[in-house]
C-alpha cells in the first residue's frame, strides 16, 4: 500500500471540476471532510454558498475506523477533499488508491510545525501528532487554510470566504480566552493529564498543562499497551499526584479503570476529542472544546 502523504502528493495536482453551485435544495456535498469536526470548521467559512459533508459519521474513532463500500462511492465522487493530515486518516490509504474520479485535497495542517514522539510500532524513528485542532490558535491557522484552499477552488466566492473566515476567527480568538480563564481555576500544580492515548499534547501545551503519561504509549487510539508499559504509568501517577485519567466517549475504558482502581483517581470517560456529538454536549467544535475543558476543570480544580 503507498504511503498516504505520496498519494496526496500527486492528488494535490489533479484537476478538480468547480463547485455544483449553490442551490440550497441539493443535499449531496460538495465539499467531503474527513471528519465531523472538520466539516463543522468549513461549514463556518463556506456559508450557504456549498453542502458540506463528513465522510465519517458523528461518533466515530478515525485511528480505528474501517472504511465501508459507501465510503468508496463517496470518495470516488468528490471534487473537493478536506483532510487534517499528519498522517491522521489512515483509513483513506485503501480509498484514494481504489476511488475513480479526480479530486483537490485541502490538507487543513499545511504548513504547520507539529509535535512529535517517539514511535512505538517502529523503533528509532519518530510519529507527528496530529491532534492539533485541540489547541484553537491552531485551528485559526487550519482556517487560512481552508479559506485559501475554498478561494481556490471557487474564487467567485472569495470575498464570502474572506468575510466568513474573519468572524469564525474571532470566535476561536474568543474562545482561546474563555479556555485560559477556566483553566485558570485550577492550581498549577493540580494541572496534570492522564490520557489514553497522546491526544492532549498540543492543548496541555498552550494553556499549561503537564501529561504525565499515556495509557497507550502511541499517538493512535488503536494502539497497544503491555504490562510493563502499563506498571509504569501506576508508578508515574503514583509519583505526580494526577487526580484523573481523561478519555474520548469513543475509546475503551478497561485499561484505564485498572489504572484508576490501582492508583485510586477517577476515570473521565465523556470527552470528545476525535468526533462532535449529534446535538449537544459537542455539536459543532466551538461546542467540543467548551465541553472538554468543563470536564477537565471539574475533575481537576
Amino acid at each position: 500500500m503507498r504511503n498516504l502523504t505520496l498519494l496526496l502528493s500527486l492528488l494535490l495536482f489533479l484537476p478538480a471540476c468547480g463547485p455544483a453551485g449553490s442551490d440550497s435544495t441539493r443535499t449531496e456535498p460538495d465539499i467531503l471532510t474527513s471528519t465531523t469536526f472538520l466539516a463543522d470548521v468549513v461549514r463556518n467559512v463556506v456559508g450557504d454558498r456549498l453542502v458540506v459533508g463528513s465522510l465519517l459519521p458523528v461518533g466515530t474513532d478515525p485511528h480505528s475506523y474501517q472504511p465501508t463500500p459507501q465510503d468508496l462511492v463517496k470518495i470516488s465522487e468528490s471534487k473537493l477533499l478536506v483532510i487534517n493530515g499528519l498522517e491522521y486518516e489512515h483509513f483513506l490509504e485503501p480509498l484514494l488508491e481504489n476511488a475513480g474520479g479526480e479530486r483537490t485535497i485541502l490538507i487543513a495542517s499545511e504548513g504547520l510545525e507539529p509535535r512529535t514522539m517517539e514511535d512505538e510500532e517502529n523503533a528509532g524513528k519518530s510519529a507527528s501528532d496530529p491532534h492539533m485542532w485541540l489547541d484553537p490558535t491552531r485551528m485559526v491557522d487550519y482556517v487560512k487554510n481552508i479559506r485559501a484552499g475554498l478561494t481556490q477552488y471557487d474564487p467567485a466566492g472569495a470575498e464570502g470566504y474572506q468575510s466568513r473566515a474573519d468572524e469564525y476567527t474571532e470566535k476561536l480568538i474568543s474562545l482561546d480566552e474563555w479556555i485560559k480563564e477556566q483553566v485558570a481555576q485550577i492550581p498549577p500544580e493540580r494541572r496534570l493529564l492522564v490520557t489514553n492515548h497522546e491526544a492532549l499534547g498540543y492543548f496541555a501545551d498552550r494553556y499549561g498543562f503537564t501529561v504525565i503519561g499515556t495509557v497507550l504509549p502511541s499517538v493512535s487510539s488503536d494502539a497497544s499497551a503491555s504490562a510493563a508499559q502499563l506498571a509504569g504509568l501506576v508508578d508515574q501517577v503514583r509519583a505526580s499526584g494526577a487526580s484523573a485519567i481523561f478519555l474520548d466517549a469513543s475509546e475503551n475504558p478497561n485499561l484505564a479503570q485498572q489504572i484508576a482502581d490501582e492508583t485510586e483517581i477517577i476515570v473521565i470517560t465523556d470527552l470528545h476529542l476525535e468526533s462532535l456529538t449529534e446535538g449537544g454536549p459537542a455539536a459543532t467544535y466551538i461546542d467540543m472544546m467548551q465541553h472538554n475543558v468543563t470536564q477537565i476543570v471539574q475533575a481537576l480544580h
